[in-house]
């Protein structure tokens, strides 16, 4: 493993035993709304703190920031800038839905680097260095070999940005005979694409600390990444679809139409 994977790997775990601890207390959380069902609470905090000490005590002139930030703008000038989102799925978690993540991902001078998605619930560590794949538990995994839509698992999730061409979008994928599931996790569903327990997804209005460490994650496991034209602008609009190879090709076209 990669020295700052391993760096980043030993802070997603402590953070992760802190949040699965606190998962089972539910009556000491701290929770306020940041914006209408969005949720922030003190775990959320508590954790990246906890991932940004850790990191900044090793690589203490990286830019380090997380979700929770004041300031959470990457410097394009950054040569190492460490994005963190502490609990990926806030929602789920004060809910007690099982399906949340810890997400760690580092760029190297603007491109992806490393990345860390660690599910404290079901402790799977997922972990991928640019040029050397991703793993699952230490075990290699790739995408999916689904070869079109008909019976595809697609993911779907993101801040809605037009509710009528979701459900037209969605309609469309269900003639296909695909399934679709919205799971509250961006960066989780990523690294299921990765491992090949989703054949692709579609997501929208995400934000850098939703999709940097997923998305490395596809590409190094065998995957396709872009935004809805295909194209490689999703970390800055926001918007994805990802696959293995053919269900992102097929997924493309259709997603295109309801969106551009």
């Amino acid at each position: 493993m990669e020295p700052m994977a391993h760096i980043a790997l030993r802070a997603a775990r402590e953070a992760s035993t802190h949040i699965a601890r606190s998962f089972d207390r539910p009556d000491l959380l701290k929770i306020s709304e940041k914006s209408h069902n969005d949720f922030v609470t003190n775990v959320d905090r508590e954790c990246e703190i906890m991932i940004a000490e850790a990191l900044r005590a090793t690589y203490p002139d990286h830019q380090i920031t997380g979700e929770e930030s004041t300031n959470n703008e990457v410097r394009a000038d950054a040569e190492y800038a460490w994005i963190i989102d502490p609990i990926d799925g806030t929602f789920n978690f004060v809910r007690q839905v099982p399906h949340f993540c810890v997400s760690i991902a580092c760029l190297h001078k603007g491109k992806l680097e490393h990345g860390i998605i660690i599910d404290p619930i079901r402790n799977e560590e997922f972990v991928t260095s640019r040029g050397k794949g991703c793993q699952l538990n230490g075990q290699r995994v790739r995408v999916s070999p689904k070869q079109d839509l008909d019976g595809a698992l697609i993911g779907m999730g993101g801040a809605p940005i037009d509710s009528e061409k979701q459900s037209q979008l969605y309609a469309k994928l269900r003639t296909e005979k695909s399934n679709i599931r919205e799971q509250g996790s961006a960066c989780l569903d990523m690294a299921y694409v990765a491992c090949g327990r989703l054949d692709g997804l579609w997501m929208y209005n995400l934000k850098p600390w939703d999709m940097a460490a997923g998305a490395l994650m596809i590409i190094e496991s065998g995957g396709l990444i872009g935004d809805f034209n295909g194209g490689a602008e999703f970390m800055k609009n926001g918007n994805v679809v990802a696959g293995n190879p053919k269900c992102f090709k097929a997924l493309i076209p259709i997603v295109r139409r309801h969106y551009t």
